[in-house]
């Protein structure tokens, strides 16, 4: 039988097939000793794995399954060792709805590290960068499990954490003074250090970081370019969830996110039927780690994402040609529902984003006083030499006009959102104050 080596690149194409056969049905036997899955896999064949119709009979796992356990019964329901494996625990991201907490054996951990430290390469960065992080350093694997993976792939690494670990001004000092060529963090915080960079008269375009690496966030292309412009440098995305590890990253093409496929079954489905749409179609995400699933078997895991499945990128190198990409649809599963509208959550970012004199905002849903009902209210910071009042009404204006609804502006003075979303691993760009 085939043996893979998760630690070594894939050769080809035709082998990454040959690591999905052995793993599905690694994983598929583990996830039938959990509780959660008794009854549910009895009737599939497991050595027919590789016949998509005999796949597509597994259930898909949602968000919403998880969140309505506590986590005792969570464990009591998925998790697969006992306590002496379990090495330490990832916290599920998200701004909204209850954190799930997995436990991760020292075998998941192992092979989270080689997950996590595949995006150096991909993206270009060797021994001759240093990268200032700033994701929490705490529970959630995005800051730490990506530090420690560093080492392993010979990138240096300055451990610094979230704002609320190093405040932001001790940041940019800190960037200044150890001249790191990366910077690693979400994309609300690196355009909130280059806002704040801009107010205390520091020009990052001439700064040594070249490389930005973003996650945790959608980044839409108007936040992009944003970041670019500010920052003066290359920005990369990638994309992961504590529920499996860092599925991949980008290349120098900029064309899609490359999924390491050797690592992770990914299906994009139709929610409503379960089964995979056409490549280039839009579809839910859909994950089965084949590595890092020792403690929590999860199988067909929708992560709620909707992309598109590309086979090829226009980019060179080994990870362009082995592995597939994803690339997030210019909308999401968020929108907020205002008097029968939905306003879309990604395509109001992108609309205020691409406002020049917008530096940050926040969306908040609220019940208008007398008559109760639903109020959309933008909270924003604006550049210190624009015009509030004209910025107010040229975002009123285009609010009207794109989504046909009103809305109410406040401005706020500049670092009042950052100190707020500092308090979070995402920025609750979008929050709902409902009554």
């Amino acid at each position: 039988m085939y043996e893979p080596n998760p630690a070594a690149l894939p050769k080809s194409r035709k082998e990454i097939a040959e690591v999905q056969s052995v793993r599905k049905r690694v994983a598929f036997e583990r996830a039938k000793t959990i509780p959660w899955y008794r009854g549910k896999l009895d009737h599939i064949d497991p050595a027919r794995l590789d016949d998509l119709s005999v796949w597509e009979q597994i259930p898909i796992l949602t968000k919403d399954s998880l969140r309505a356990l506590d986590h005792a019964e969570f464990m009591r329901q998925f998790c697969a060792v006992p306590v002496t494996e379990i090495a330490e625990y990832w916290r599920s991201g998200g701004s909204t709805g209850k954190p799930v907490f997995y436990p991760r054996s020292y075998e998941d951990v192992k092979y989270g590290l080689i997950s996590w430290g595949r995006s150096f390469p991909c993206i270009g960065l060797d021994s001759s960068d240093l990268c200032h992080i700033s994701f929490p350093i705490g529970i959630h694997p995005a800051g730490q499990v990506w530090a420690r993976s560093a080492q392993a792939f010979k990138v240096g690494m300055a451990w610094v954490g979230a704002g609320n670990a190093l405040p932001s001004r001790a940041q940019l000092e800190l960037i200044q003074t150890l001249k790191p060529t990366c910077l690693m963090g979400m994309s609300s915080f690196a355009l909130h250090l280059a806002n704040l960079a801009v107010a205390n008269g520091i020009d990052l375009t001439s700064s040594s970081v070249k490389t930005l690496i973003c996650s945790a966030e959608t980044l839409s292309d108007a936040k992009r370019q944003k970041l670019a412009q500010m920052w003066g440098a290359e920005v990369y995305d990638v994309f992961g969830m504590s529920e499996a590890g860092l599925m991949g990253a980008e290349n120098s093409a900029h064309d899609g996110i490359h999924i390491w496929t050797d690592l992770f079954y990914v299906e994009v489905v139709n929610p409503d039927t379960g089964k995979q749409v056409p490549h280039g179609e839009v579809g839910n995400f859909c994950v089965t780690p084949l590595w890092t699933g020792h403690a929590t078997p999860l199988l067909r895991w929708d992560s709620g994402d909707l992309v598109r499945y590309i086979e090829h990128s226009a980019g060179t190198g080994p990870y362009a040609e082995r592995f597939p990409m994803i690339k997030h649809a210019n909308r999401t599963t968020g929108f907020f529902k205002i008097r029968g509208v939905n306003v879309n959550h990604a395509e109001f970012e992108d609309m205020m984003f691409r406002n020049l004199d917008v530096t940050d905002f926040q969306a908040v849903l609220e019940t208008m006083e007398g008559d109760g009902l639903e109020q959309l209210r933008v909270l924003m910071e604006i550049k210190r030499e624009a015009d509030p009042k004209a910025v107010t009404q040229s975002i009123l204006d285009t609010i009207k006009r794109v989504f046909e609804v009103r809305a109410a502006v406040d401005v706020l003075p500049n670092g009042t959102l950052a100190a707020e979303f500092e308090k979070s691993m995402k920025a609750p760009r979008f929050v709902d104050w409902r009554i």
